[in-house]
């Protein structure tokens, strides 16, 4: 999910290296930041987290002596980050996240795969993280942990979004505040090697005050789990709010509930990333914890019959469904179409 007007200063500052962040909301702090890397999560999160995948740009991943590099830029330079900010010195790359949810199927948000064209330029990359105190990010990964499209089985993106009038911010906010589903299913090239599907609710019980953590990308950073947080609002129809510690890159996260560790949905867009400091640098707006708009959340509802069920033979059936929408291109994808590796 990419905030757009964090978005052009962000793509300002490195648009020799640093990929687009998809067409998305941004995200916020709210109360302390529980982002914690893969290293410092749970055994259980952990597990799951080797399940989840990041979503790069066929250019920025290349293969090099046996092995395929992927392009990064440094998290502070490509934002101008005030020294002590979280995560300042580790990479950012990816533009969205996503989580296998069928042995060959990976579901994301609707805006980080707009048609099969983008689909096929996607490469999915599984075990971007940090695995050891003190460690490197690995960004050099095998055949094995990285995945090309073959085609999208099912993709929603708000209507209400299509055959808006006008031009620049205008259209942009009216994308940011829209309210339907924002979902796609992509079928991987072939079987994942190694890691799990990982488990849906299937059951319509999600309640304001239920216990929830995301696993992503936030950024297009190395993996990071974030937790201590909770459902806002489940109300409406297509999505619930929430106070989850997320960013631009996170757009496609799963969100699980904390109890039960099956999936409620995937992270769509959300509140202000970044601010301007009296020192001229910029620092992560922080909330507290019942501030702000919250982070919005597709509803597992929207799409859990497309995602077979775990441990059954019957996968989704590759049906073609491709919502186009006539988005005015912000900042961000004009300048990333500039960019090289």
């Amino acid at each position: 999910m990419n905030k757009l007007s964090r978005s052009v200063s962000i793509l300002a500052a490195a648009a020799a290296l640093l990929p687009s962040f998809a067409n998305a909301g941004v995200k916020s702090i709210y109360g302390d930041d529980n982002r914690l890397d893969y290293f410092e999560a749970p055994a259980a999160m952990r597990e799951l987290a080797d399940s989840v995948v990041s979503l790069w740009p066929s250019r920025q991943v290349k293969l090099e002596l046996g092995e395929y590099k992927l392009a990064t830029i440094s998290f502070g330079e490509a934002l101008n980050l005030c020294p002590g900010e979280k995560f300042r010195e580790q990479p950012v790359g990816a533009f969205c996240s996503g989580t296998l949810v069928g042995e060959d199927i990976v579901m994301t948000a609707g805006h980080c795969i707009t048609d099969e064209a983008k689909c096929a330029d996607t490469r999915f990359v599984f075990g971007y993280n940090i695995d050891t105190d003190g460690g490197k990010a690995r960004t050099a990964v095998t055949e094995k942990d990285i995945y090309g499209c073959k085609s999208i089985i099912k993709r929603d993106l708000d209507k209400q979004a299509s055959g808006l009038i006008g031009t620049g911010w205008a259209i942009l906010n009216a994308l940011l505040n829209r309210a339907g589903p924002d979902y796609a299913l992509v079928q991987l090239d072939r079987k994942v090697e190694g890691r799990k599907p990982l488990p849906v609710n299937r059951e319509k019980d999600l309640r304001a005050g239920t216990k929830i953590f995301v696993i992503g990308h936030p950024v297009g950073l190395p993996v990071k789990v974030a937790g201590e947080a909770s459902v806002r609002d489940a109300g409406r129809k297509a999505f619930f709010t929430t106070d989850l510690d997320t960013f631009g890159g996170n757009s496609g996260s799963a969100v699980f509930n904390a109890s039960t560790n099956k999936i409620e949905g995937i992270l769509v867009r959300g509140g202000t990333d970044f601010v301007d400091s009296p020192a001229g640098c910029k620092v992560q707006l922080k909330s507290g914890q019942n501030e702000g708009r919250g982070e919005a959340v597709t509803k597992i509802s929207m799409l859990q019959k497309h995602i077979p069920e775990i441990g059954s033979s019957k996968a989704a059936a590759p049906e073609i469904r491709d919502v186009k929408v006539d988005q005015a291109p912000g900042a961000n994808e004009e300048l990333s179409r500039r960019i090289s590796f």
